[in-house]
C-alpha cells in the first residue's frame, strides 16, 4: 500500500508539473491552454527518432521539399493499422501535412512500412530504438495572422544508465542528470538554464488546419 501510495504522489508531482509548464507557455504567449496543448499533441506526432530519421525535426521551407525518410517515417509513426492499403498511406500524409502536398508514397514501399505481394498491401515492420528519447520543449509561441510561430528546444533524455536520467543535447553532449522518480520540471529546468547548449528551431503551424508549414533553426 505504501509503494502504490508513492506512485500515486509521484504522478501527481509529474501531473501538476505538466499542468504549471503549459501555463507559463500559455501566460507568456498570451494564448490559451488548450491552443498550447493542441499545438504540442501535433508537435509530438511529426516528432521522429533520429536513429531512425537521421534528424528528429528536420529544417524545410516548405512541406513538399522535406525530407522524405523523416515524412513517409512520420507517416508509419501515426498508422495504427499492421496491414495497410496505398491509400491509407496517402491519406494519413495528407491528414498530417495537408490536402496540398504533392508528396506520393513509393509503391514498392520505404524501410519499415514494404509491400507485400501475396496480399497487396503494405506492412508495418517493427523499429529497434535505442535507451535515448528524442523529444522537445515549448519555449515560445506567436499568434501572427494565420501562423503559430512555435520556438521549440530539441534534447534528449538518456535511459541507458541505471541510477539517473541523462540530459543531452543533440550531438550527444551531457548537460544534467536527474533521478527517474523526479518530474519533468526538473529536466525542463535542466533545459532552461543551459537552452545555450541546446538547438532551438522555429516550427511554422497552419493555424487554420493545425499543419506544418516550414521549420528553420534559430541561430
Amino acid at each position: 500500500m505504501k509503494k502504490l501510495f508513492i506512485i500515486i504522489g509521484v504522478l501527481a508531482v509529474i501531473f501538476f508539473g505538466m499542468i504549471l509548464y503549459k501555463n507559463e507557455i500559455s501566460s507568456k504567449s498570451n494564448i490559451t491552454i488548450q491552443e498550447v496543448e493542441q499545438i504540442e499533441n501535433y508537435l509530438s506526432k511529426i516528432y521522429m527518432w533520429k536513429e531512425v530519421t537521421n534528424e528528429a525535426l528536420p529544417t524545410f521551407d516548405n512541406i513538399n521539399n522535406a525530407n522524405d525518410l523523416w515524412f513517409w517515417g512520420v507517416v508509419k509513426k501515426n498508422l495504427e493499422e499492421y496491414e495497410i492499403k496505398y491509400d491509407t498511406v496517402q491519406d494519413k500524409a495528407k491528414e498530417l501535412f495537408g490536402q496540398d502536398i504533392q508528396k506520393q508514397f513509393p509503391t514498392e514501399g520505404i524501410a519499415g512500412l514494404v509491400f507485400d505481394q501475396e496480399s497487396g498491401e503494405y506492412i508495418a515492420t517493427e523499429i529497434d530504438l535505442d535507451t535515448k528519447e528524442d523529444t522537445f520543449l515549448l519555449n515560445n509561441i506567436e499568434k501572427i495572422n494565420d501562423e503559430y510561430i512555435v520556438e521549440i528546444i530539441e534534447y534528449i533524455e538518456d535511459y541507458s544508465s541505471e541510477e539517473a536520467i541523462i540530459i543531452r543535447n543533440i550531438t550527444e553532449e551531457e548537460i544534467g542528470r536527474v533521478n527517474d522518480n523526479e518530474s519533468e520540471t526538473q529536466i525542463h529546468e535542466i533545459v532552461k538554464n543551459n537552452i545555450n547548449r541546446f538547438v532551438k528551431k522555429r516550427v511554422y503551424l497552419n493555424q487554420t488546419n493545425m499543419v506544418v508549414k516550414k521549420v528553420e533553426k534559430i541561430d
